[in-house]
């Protein structure tokens, strides 16, 4: 084989294990299930404008316009082109290698090289016999076909491994539940919710760390296996807390995640229209975040953001419920928040509670949904016996949660309002409502709508268009996915066509705002697409 093929054979084929590698990095942003990888797949990425120019390379090399020889090299060289193209792509989340990934990896390329091994050995020999093509052409043909289906391989490779999976899996499940088993002091606090979850899970854990030795799930990690890994790799004999975000996205997840903690003290802090395109109905969702509560012990508290119609409704008699709120409505609350008030330095406000209890509070954070975070937190610290004066010093304390209505100001006099993070229907319209607060310079949101909402998803990106429209001075429209909803909300809102822009990716509007911002103004970046959308 002389050098030429080498170099022809080396640059093809890492260009299909870097296809390899983006398709599992997205397999692993859909949580490394098919059905939801499917669903990924199926809104493009199957054969999308990238696949299909490997089609045309695939149609180029068996041409006879030109030379065979030319016809591998322009392959190679395209293929060049591209390896430099996904070396250069910035991902908001990027791939992280974990064993598991490198299972998949490892086997996805085998698969590739037994495919390419294959066909040398059985057409090799033949080929100019029987299709009047070299077994280079041939060989190289393999190789752009699999990286054309190279998602197949991947799905492939998955499957193969899922014995495996659940084998490793089953062991560390068995190895948390024996730590668990070994501290039956340990107080074990879940946090459910459409959204939420997070702040609260942080603001909780600030203000029990007054009083008590406390652990939170770090990060995203809100699955079973995540909380598995928390509990494996963080948890120590001498935590007293220990509280346990938990996520889900169909039915039965929360229940998966009960099975091994066994909490004893349950937030939900709200049930709204997230993830409806797995869950497919508003009644689903409720039902998978209240089997956080329905797993609760008889003598355990459920604590239920009653801000939320499904959330308000949901009969409770297995478990003791204090319920809470934030909303001007505060009918069937236990616990409200009252007298709340904004300023330069964050918001003030008061805990009301039974028997005439008010606590009043100072924190740095503002939003109407982060004081509801609150209320839910200081809920579980009374229940636990945190001191009062405990409370205010560590709600004063709090620092905002990065991509959650996180304000800065740069030095050009510019506020950004960082609220980045999977924005959501309530927590959307809650954000432009505080950006409305501003009223020193200019109002300006960066957004590319709201994803995962089913059916719902134009209207309610419709809807916030129109929300939109009549609070902020100018909208920058980020992407494709929900472009058409927000434009038609924000036309009916009454905005004016000058005041909107309309771009292609973050990068864009970037570069857009750098030209058109003033000292004064407030930006606020309402949702983040993750990189699986456009």
């Amino acid at each position: 084989m002389t050098a030429y093929l080498i170099a022809i054979y080396i640059v093809c084929g890492a260009y299909m294990l870097l296809n390899f590698k983006h398709d599992i990095h997205m397999l692993q942003q859909n949580s490394y299930r098919i059905p939801r990888y499917w669903r990924y797949l199926s809104k493009g990425d199957r054969m999308s404008s990238w696949r299909l120019v490997d089609v045309a390379l695939l149609l180029l090399l068996y041409s006879t316009l030109l030379m065979p020889r030319l016809n591998e090299l322009i392959v190679a060289f395209i293929c060049l082109a591209k390896i430099i193209l996904i070396l250069r792509r910035k991902f908001k989340k990027p791939l992280v290698f974990t064993k598991r990934v490198w299972r998949i990896y490892g086997l996805t390329a085998f698969l590739a090289a037994g495919a390419v091994i294959a066909e040398a050995i059985c057409f090799g020999n033949r080929a100019d016999v029987l299709w009047q093509y070299s077994g280079v052409d041939l060989t190289l043909g393999t190789i752009l076909l699999l990286s054309i289906f190279s998602w197949i391989v991947v799905i492939l490779a998955v499957w193969l491994l899922s014995p495996v999976e659940r084998h490793i899996n089953d062991g560390f499940r068995k190895d948390a539940s024996r730590i668990l088993a070994s501290m039956p002091d340990l107080k074990i606090i879940g946090i459910t919710g459409s959204y939420g979850k997070t702040s609260t899970k942080h603001y909780l854990h600030r203000i029990l760390s007054e009083e008590y030795d406390t652990l939170m799930t770090p990060g995203s990690y809100n699955t079973t296996m995540g909380v598995i890994r928390t509990i494996r790799e963080y948890l120590k004999p001498y935590n007293q807390v220990f509280i346990c975000e938990m996520g889900a996205k169909q039915l039965g997840d929360i229940k998966e995640i009960c099975e091994l903690v066994h909490p004893e003290i349950g937030i939900v802090t709200a049930v709204g229209p997230m993830h409806l395109e797995t869950f497919g109905s508003i009644e689903n969702v409720c039902k998978t975040k209240f089997e956080l509560v329905d797993s609760l012990p008889s003598d355990g508290l459920a604590v239920v953001n009653n801000d939320f119609p499904a959330s308000a409704s949901r009969k409770i008699d297995n478990v003791n419920v204090v319920r809470y709120g934030a909303s001007p409505n505060t009918k069937g609350c236990d616990f409200w928040a009252s007298d709340i008030t904004y300023g330069p330095e964050g918001t003030a406000f008061v805990v009301n509670g039974p028997n005439g209890f008010r606590l009043a509070l100072q924190t740095k954070l503002v939003g109407e949904c982060n004081i509801s975070n609150l209320v839910a937190a200081v809920i579980v610290a009374l229940r636990l016996e945190v001191p009062e004066e405990k409370i205010r010093y560590a709600v004063a304390s709090i620092e905002q949660v990065e991509h959650r209505l996180n304000v800065k100001r740069t030095p050009g006099g510019i506020t950004i309002i960082d609220d980045a993070f999977n924005s959501n229907p309530s927590g959307s319209r809650m954000a432009v409502d505080v950006l409305s607060g501003f009223r020193e310079g200019r109002r300006i949101i960066v957004t590319p709508g709201m994803i995962e909402l089913g059916e719902q998803q134009y209207e309610l990106n419709k809807e916030l268009g129109r929300h939109i429209a009549t609070n902020v001075d100018k909208a920058v429209i980020v992407g494709e996915y929900n472009r058409e909803a927000l434009l038609e909300g924000l036309r009916a809102g009454g905005m004016k066509e000058e005041m909107i822009e309309v771009v292609g990716s973050f990068a864009e509007s970037q570069l857009f705002l750098s030209g058109f911002m003033r000292a004064g103004d407030t930006v606020l970046y309402e949702n983040d697409l993750p990189d699986s959308f456009k």
